[in-house]
């Protein structure tokens, strides 16, 4: 078993933390400068390099417009930023981790519908190039996943790409009709 093209075997606890990008809904963040807080990804990184992922997460603009800009302290946790921000900030995190197994568990939790799709757009393009595994109750986007399994009570009841799940009218089809009809008329 190879995790990341390392032998799983040959790997510390440290080892396979560090082939596996994780974001997550409740990112956890320190009470330092939101260029600590991106650095914690990956001790090497350029300022260029943290600009980029920032600039690829939509939170670029956001950060040259707080008082002292990416050396601005966010407080623990983040508690200065909101939820979307927050969002932001972890995926910029990923994005400069740039481990070859990236989880993203509900990634695009808290932003609005415009953020997400461009946060979209940068994720899927990124997970082109690693293992991703992609958590959420939102099916926007998922068209470019190569296979979808579609769990109820804990149980995985589908599996297959997206056009494959819409041709067999099942819980998937029946969630993706009601998401965009909701969408239509929010």
């Amino acid at each position: 078993i190879t995790l990341g093209g390392d032998s799983l075997h040959g790997l510390d606890q440290d080892g396979v933390r560090a082939r596996i990008g994780f974001v997550s809904q409740n990112a956890y963040f320190f009470n330092t400068s939101v260029y600590e807080n991106l650095r914690f990804a990956r001790r090497r990184v350029t300022q260029e390099e943290i600009e980029s992922a920032a600039k690829s997460a939509q939170i670029h603009d956001f950060i040259l417009g707080l008082p002292k800009g990416y050396d601005t302290l966010i407080g623990e946790q983040g508690l200065r930023l909101s939820g979307g921000e927050r969002q932001r900030l972890a995926i910029a995190r990923a994005i400069i981790k740039d481990a070859p197994i990236l989880i993203l568990d509900e990634p695009t939790a808290n932003l609005d519908p415009l953020t997400e799709k461009q946060i979209l757009e940068t994720l899927f393009a990124l997970m082109k190039k690693k293992t991703s595994l992609l958590i959420t109750h939102r099916l926007v986007g998922l068209e470019n996943v190569d296979e979808i399994l579609v769990m109820d009570h804990g149980q995985i009841v589908e599996r297959g790409s997206q056009s494959e799940l819409m041709k067999i009218n099942g819980l998937y089809h029946r969630l993706w009709d009601l998401q965009n009809r909701i969408l239509q008329t929010g």
